[in-house]
Order: C-alpha cells, then sequence, then structure tokens
C-alpha cells in the first residue's frame, strides 16, 4: 500500500515549539563545533563596516576589502592560538570563513581565500625554511597571492611556460615569461592593499633539463608599486565585487635558492643535486599545487554563504512584501501563493542539502589518510564533485531568488544580483567545474559499482530508504551506459571514445553529488532532537529527493523500477511536503543565524522597507 500521506503531529503544537526547533536547525547545521568553527566569522559579519558598498568606487571598493582582510587577521588572531598560520592548516576554519565573508563582501573573500590558503597554505605544506619566515605574512605587513594559471593556460596548468632555471654556481633561480600567452592571468597582484608576495608557479629547468612545475617565493611590489623586473597589467573590471586582477609577467627575475618551495616532490642537495622522490613531472605538479583542494572546499562554502543570504531576502521579504488578494479591500503577502513558496521551498531543501553535503566533505578531506594513495584520490574526487554541484546548484538557486524579489532583486543594495555574478567566479576557480567532473567521471567508470539494494523494486517513495536506493539506481545505470559506450567505440582513438562515453559519465556525476547530498540530509534529519525540527527536515529531504528522482522518471520506469502508479504519485507526495513546509518558512532561514547587521546592509529583508524609501524620498504621505 503507498502512503500519499505522513503526519508528523499537531501542526498547531509544534509551531509553537519553533525557537527550540531554530536553535535545533542552527546546532544541526552548523555542527557541535560551531562556536570555534563558525562563532568568529559570524562576530564578523556583526560589524557594518565589513559590508561592501556598492556605491562606492571601484578603487575605494578594492581598498576597503584588503582592509577588512585586516579585522579578519585581528579576529583571527583573537580567537585562534597560532593565528594565521593555524588557520592556514585549518579547513574547517578556512571553508567557514570562506562561508560567511561570500554574505559581507566577495572581494574580501578572493582575497582572504587567496592569502590564508593558496599562499600561507602552499608555504606550510613545503619545507619549512630559516630564511623563509612566515611572521611577515601572517601578520598582514606583506599580503600573500598565488600565480598558476597563465593567460594561453588555465585547466591545463600543467603545461605553463613559465621558466625558473636554475644557476648551480651561485645557487640561484632566474625567473621568467618566454611569451606573452605565459602572462600570469588574474592574479591580485596590483599595489592595492600593500607590499605583496607571491607563490608563482613556474618550470623548474636544471641544466637544460625540464623536472616539472614547482612553486617560488617571489616578492612582487613594495610601497611603490612593482619591483624590477615584474611587470603588472591590470585586467579589465569584471561584474560582480570587484577585485584587483592584473596580467602579471617576469623579465629575469633573480631568486635565492630558498625561494624554492621544496618537499619530498623535489629538493636541491648541499652540492646543487636536484634530486625528487616523485618520478613522474605531473605528479611533481599535482603534490605542489595540493592547495587547489582545500580550495575546492573553500569555493564550495562561498557558494553556499551566498546561497544562505539570498534565500535569507527572499524569504524575508515574500512575508512581508503584500500584494492584493482575492478581494480587493484585503492584501496577502506574496508568500502566501504557492507559485512563489513553492521555488523558494525547493530552493530551501537543496540548499540544506547542499550544506549537509558540504559539512561531510569537509570532514572527509581533513580526515583522510595523507599515507593512502588512494584515500587522498578519493577524498579529493570527492572535494571536486561536491564543488561542482554546490556551486553550479547556487547558481540556479541565485536566479530564483532574483526572480523571487522582482525588480528589487537586482538592487545592489539587496545583495542578490552581485552574489549571483560572484557565484560565476567560483565556477571556474581552483578547476573549471566542467573539467573537475569529466576527470571525476572518468575515474568513477573505473571504480566499482555496487547496484542499488533490492529495497526500490516495488518500494514506497514515501520511504526516505526508497528513495536513496532510486537515486542510487540512477547513478548506476548512467555509469552502466557510459561503460557500454566506451566499450563499443572504435578503439584506436582515445578522445572519440570518451566523447562517446563523456554525456553519461557526467551525468553519473551529477546523480553521485544528489545521492551523496540526499544521504547527508537525511542524516541530519535523524540527529534531530527537537521533534519539530526532524519533521521538516524530513519534509525537505523528501522533497529535494522527489524532484530529483521525478526528473528522471521516465529511466526508472523504464527500468522496472518505478510503475506507473509511482511516478504519478511523485508529485503529489512532493506536494504535501510543500504544503507541511510552507508554514515555516522564516523557520529555516532563521536558522542561519544571520546577524541582524546583515538584514539592516539589506534594505528589503526588513518590513518597514517602502516606508524608509518613502520618507527618504520624501514622497506624499510619508510622516
Amino acid at each position: 500500500m503507498l502512503s500519499t500521506s505522513r503526519a508528523p503531529g499537531n501542526a498547531d503544537t509544534l509551531r509553537a515549539a519553533a525557537g527550540p526547533t531554530t536553535a535545533e536547525l542552527t546546532r544541526l547545521l552548523y555542527g557541535p563545533d560551531r562556536r570555534r568553527i563558525h562563532g568568529p566569522w559570524r562576530e564578523l559579519g556583526a560589524d557594518p563596516s565589513m559590508y561592501r558598498q556598492p556605491a562606492a568606487t571601484v578603487a575605494d571598493q578594492v581598498a576597503a576589502s584588503y582592509r577588512r582582510l585586516h579585522r579578519v587577521n585581528q579576529v583571527n588572531r583573537v580567537n585562534q592560538p597560532g593565528g594565521a598560520i593555524a588557520l592556514a592548516a585549518d579547513p574547517h576554519r578556512l571553508a567557514a570563513l570562506h562561508e560567511w565573508t561570500a554574505a559581507l563582501d566577495g572581494a574580501l573573500t578572493v582575497v582572504a581565500g587567496i592569502h590564508y590558503n593558496l599562499f600561507l597554505g602552499s608555504l606550510i605544506d613545503h619545507d619549512a625554511h630559516e630564511e623563509r619566515p612566515l611572521e611577515e605574512f601572517a601578520d598582514l605587513r606583506r599580503i600573500g597571492t598565488f600565480l598558476c594559471t597563465e593567460l594561453g593556460h588555465g585547466n591545463d596548468a600543467a603545461a605553463l611556460e613559465t621558466t625558473a632555471v636554475h644557476n648551480r654556481a651561485d645557487r640561484t633561480f632566474t625567473l621568467h615569461t618566454p611569451n606573452p600567452a605565459a602572462r600570469k592571468f588574474m592574479p591580485n597582484t596590483s599595489a592595492a592593499g600593500g607590499p605583496k608576495t607571491a607563490v608563482v608557479a613556474a618550470r623548474l629547468l636544471t641544466e637544460g633539463r625540464d623536472q616539472g612545475v614547482f612553486l617560488f617565493l617571489t616578492p612582487l611590489t613594495d610601497e611603490n608599486g612593482p619591483l624590477p623586473g615584474i611587470t603588472v597589467r591590470p585586467l579589465p573590471l569584471r561584474p560582480g565585487s570587484p577585485v584587483d586582477h592584473c596580467l602579471t609577467s617576469f623579465d629575469k627575475v633573480v631568486l635565492p635558492q630558498e625561494a624554492l618551495l621544496s618537499g619530498d616532490h623535489g629538493r636541491f642537495a648541499g652540492d646543487g643535486t636536484f634530486t625528487s622522490a616523485l618520478g613522474s613531472r605531473r605528479r611533481r605538479f599535482l603534490t605542489g599545487i595540493g592547495r587547489v583542494t582545500v580550495g575546492k572546499l573553500c569555493m564550495g562554502a562561498s557558494a553556499i554563504g551566498g546561497g544562505r543570504a539570498a534565500l535569507a531576502v527572499a524569504v524575508r521579504y515574500a512575508h512581508h512584501r503584500r500584494v492584493t488578494g482575492a478581494r480587493p479591500d484585503r492584501t496577502v503577502p506574496v508568500w502566501a501563493h504557492r507559485t512563489h513558496h513553492g521555488p523558494l521551498l525547493e530552493e530551501l531543501a537543496a540548499h540544506y542539502a547542499m550544506t549537509a553535503l558540504h559539512r561531510a566533505t569537509v570532514t572527509r578531506w581533513a580526515g583522510h589518510d595523507r599515507t593512502d594513495p588512494a584515500d587522498a584520490a578519493a577524498a579529493e574526487r570527492q572535494a571536486a564533485v561536491a564543488k561542482g554541484w554546490i556551486t553550479w546548484r547556487t547558481r540556479a538557486l541565485l536566479a530564483e531568488c532574483r526572480e523571487r524579489c522582482g525588480a528589487q532583486g537586482l538592487l545592489p543594495d539587496n545583495g542578490i544580483v552581485t552574489l549571483t555574478m560572484d557565484v560565476e567566479g567560483l565556477i571556474t576557480a581552483e578547476g573549471d567545474n566542467l573539467a573537475l567532473w569529466a576527470k571525476a567521471g572518468a575515474e568513477l567508470l573505473l571504480d566499482e559499482d555496487a547496484p542499488p539494494a533490492a529495497a526500490v523494486h516495488g518500494g514506497d517513495p514515501a520511504d526516505p530508504g526508497v528513495r536513496g536506493a532510486l537515486l542510487h539506481a540512477v547513478e548506476h545505470r548512467f555509469l552502466t551506459r557510459a561503460r557500454t559506450r566506451l566499450r563499443e567505440a572504435p578503439t584506436g582513438d582515445g578522445l572519440r571514445r570518451w566523447n562517446a562515453a563523456a554525456p553519461a559519465a557526467l551525468a553519473a556525476v551529477t546523480a553521485r553529488a544528489e545521492r551523496s547530498a540526499a544521504a547527508e540530509l537525511l542524516t541530519l534529519a535523524r540527529r534531530a532532537e527537537d521533534p519539530l525540527a526532524r519533521v521538516l527536515l524530513l519534509d525537505l529531504h523528501q522533497l529535494f529527493t522527489l524532484r530529483r528522482i521525478e526528473a528522471h522518471g521516465g529511466e526508472l520506469l523504464s527500468a522496472g523500477l518505478l510503475t506507473p502508479q509511482q511516478v504519478g504519485l511523485l508529485p503529489e507526495l512532493a506536494e504535501q511536503s510543500l504544503g507541511r513546509l510552507a508554514g515555516h518558512g522564516r523557520t529555516l532561514v532563521d536558522a542561519f543565524d544571520l546577524p541582524d547587521a546583515f538584514y539592516a546592509a539589506r534594505p528589503i529583508a526588513n518590513p518597514d522597507y517602502q516606508r524608509a524609501f518613502e520618507e527618504e524620498e520624501g514622497m506624499p504621505g510619508a510622516p
């Protein structure tokens, strides 16, 4: 017998407990170590000066972002023993920093992520050196940046052309940009913010031999601008939060031998002989830029923070924005309409699932066995899959929130339109999503793929376990199809074979992300101690999973995993979840625990925004 409803309990009784419910949802969203991991960064959001001012000039906005970076450093130093170095070593706190600052100033998120993760993180992940002290970077007397991709080499950064020639006689390197395509593309290397030093990815040449790509610590600017031999050219302004993106090149810049960030993948002996424990140049490169994986976690966190901010604004606005109802003398909030609250609730379901997946992914990476290459590869792949799905899915979420806010959503003061531009950068940063997923899809084809649980056959789609098995079945079918296409494609042409398998392989990566997110959201629901919190999370899970299963209804029907009756029931079950969730939109966003200063900085998030407009403009009727 198929279930068509689920009574979570007396609705009035449960609604009366919304205060404890909000607190419980907050606890579940941010985890048991919330105060240490998220507390300091939430504190930043309580400071009005930390919010980007869209009306300011671009130069003033860029300068303000670097001032805010110093405030981040100050807050971190007060709250974290070990200061900036400890922050760079902690993926949980690094991700949380991105999550909270994304809603304040997207440019701050960029420069903070580069300084703490890519720059400082790379320094601490390699051999320490007495001639390379970290204090001036930890104290922000010099700001760090990271120069890897080039104008001619993005996703194929392993083929970059910048060279660092080792001079054995005087134990130095000569860093050089051999052609215009080798200029470093988009790092924040202008004079804004103060003196800067970079970690530069360059091809190490020893006695004419190419040893692969390594990282080199390179001072770029001082108080007067670029140092000798370094050319910095500002790039055109891009939409969204402004960052001082530049093209940077080197003209035979001489660096000391300690500039090389060395490790087991490559170092020099006392006599100037180069040694490496890794024979593959590609493996040396990937080891050197290992911080990019933490960067993927940070990009996902930025998307979560931005999506959270947009949902909070859109849902609050929908509750106090009133329109004429069925009677001309009556008004109702736009939230009252299913056509309005339905899409926002679906985005809330997706966002809760994203958050649950991201928490699990950060924990997986932080705890992986660094001595086990297979475990490290699996954790890295999970980070890549999560980054791609979360950032792509947030793009859709932001578009929905913007539209639900109408023309108000286009105003930069309300924040959403800037977030929609910022997420485009997240999709490309730390590895373009499509390239990451192509790699993940190819790896999944080689992995063992257990078939879904037998319970999926004839199971009740109102059962969370059955829905999980159905999502697994979708992934399994796409992987099977990709393997079949790969096997049946003509041999001798690797690209042609991959092209035959790629669409199904990428669909399998999407299915893997959605299945994993659903599983983590269900785990979150089962941890809930508050009855209403558990009910809401279970309904979010039901809504999220049903919509994904609906999208593959034909696939599952053709495989005999769903009956026509079950396929017809899916929308009805989703509609029931929407009906139960409709009265709890504010609870679900209040659980984000955004500070009052956040809402004060977003006019339409406040019930009196229209009155404020009238007063400011001196319109008739204003008191």
